[in-house]
């Protein structure tokens, strides 16, 4: 029942994204909320003028769609995790309104975006660590444990929430790259949290089970949702997330982490989430100690662009890697 009710809230979240992807494309056309480009990469000179904020779509279509299809009796960590998703949106839909507002590529400053992440990121690391279904404890990947951090959880989640956010928002720099990556992830961990409480970890309470449907269903129809938003960001792009898309989207894949004790997950299947953020620091470190460059550019998919790999090689590249290394985490939690 449970199996059928996932594929069920993933096409219809699809088929919602469908409608809304060309009514919200002809909106901000007319609108001209529209994309300004550095010429940092010469290749991405023609994508300036292209729609932007397109986050909003998977952001409308994922909320009405879980809500539509929630447990009403276990409602609590699904509408978390929504809350999370949302208020991340908010601040990258203000960040990309003050763009197109004032027409400059600097929207909110970076101490603004850091205020406004780091309230959201307290508020929920400490709701996650005082509810009784989450609380301090990690599952220990491929070991079928738990381990307790004890008060340490909340620190750990505030930062899990502020890396990955600020990861995924890197990685959206080539037309479906952090769309196609993000897909990967979630429809790999959809699996392993199936894999997870469905077998050695089914001795948790009804309760706990029923609060897990309702985050299944959050990350079945965030599937559905990017698998159509996709067909309009592939190369090339009729539309960008922006920044109200990109920070949803990181803050959803940490709350999921958070909620379901999945967090030591998440560098490992997220790994190209990591090496988005860790080539930023790499570079920037080793250039104000050296004033000399690690790779082309930073992130580590504009190095490859630079080098001349084409950015629809490239975002395949991230989403099957990612795809591959879930399936493998997969595996090993089987065997």
């Amino acid at each position: 029942m449970l199996y059928a009710k996932l594929f069920l809230v993933l096409i219809i979240s699809f088929f919602a994204s469908l409608v809304l992807s060309p009514l919200l494309i002809s909106l901000i056309k007319r609108e001209k909320v529209n994309q300004v480009i550095l010429h940092y990469v010469e290749s991405h000179k023609q994508k300036s003028g292209t729609p932007t904020m397109g986050g909003i779509i998977f952001i409308v279509s994922i909320c009405l769609v879980s809500l539509l299809f929630f447990d009403k009796q276990s409602m609590l960590l699904g509408t978390m995790c929504l809350v999370i998703f949302v208020s991340y949106g908010i601040v990258g839909f203000l960040d990309d309104f003050i763009k197109f507002k004032f027409r400059r590529n600097l929207g909110l400053r970076a101490y603004q975006k850091i205020i406004f992440q780091l309230a959201i990121a307290i508020f929920i690391s400490v709701f996650a660590f005082k509810n009784n279904f989450v609380g301090s404890s990690l599952i220990l990947p491929f070991s079928k444990r738990t381990i307790d951090f004890g008060y340490f959880i909340i620190p750990l989640n505030i930062l899990v929430i502020l890396a990955i956010t600020n990861s995924v928002n890197l990685t959206d720099g080539l037309d479906g790259l952090a769309t196609g990556t993000t897909l990967s992830y979630f429809a790999t961990t959809a699996i392993l949290l199936l894999v997870l409480f469905g077998g050695a970890f089914a001795g948790q309470s009804e309760v706990f089970t029923n609060q897990l449907s309702n985050i299944y269903i959050v990350v079945f129809s965030c599937v559905g949702a990017l698998l159509c938003y996709l067909l309009f960001n592939c190369f090339p792009a009729k539309i960008f997330m922006g920044d109200t898309g990109s920070l949803a989207l990181g803050a959803l894949v940490g709350a999921v982490a958070i909620f379901t004790k999945t967090t030591l997950y998440l560098p490992i299947i997220g790994i190209m989430f990591v090496l988005s953020s860790v080539s930023v620091i790499m570079q920037v470190a080793y250039y104000k100690i050296t004033k000399k460059r690690i790779f082309l550019m930073a992130p580590l998919h504009h190095h490859f662009e630079k080098k001349g790999m084409h950015e629809v090689r490239i975002s395949v590249m991230y989403s099957v890697i990612t795809l591959l290394v879930g399936i493998v985490v997969v595996l090993i939690e089987l065997a």
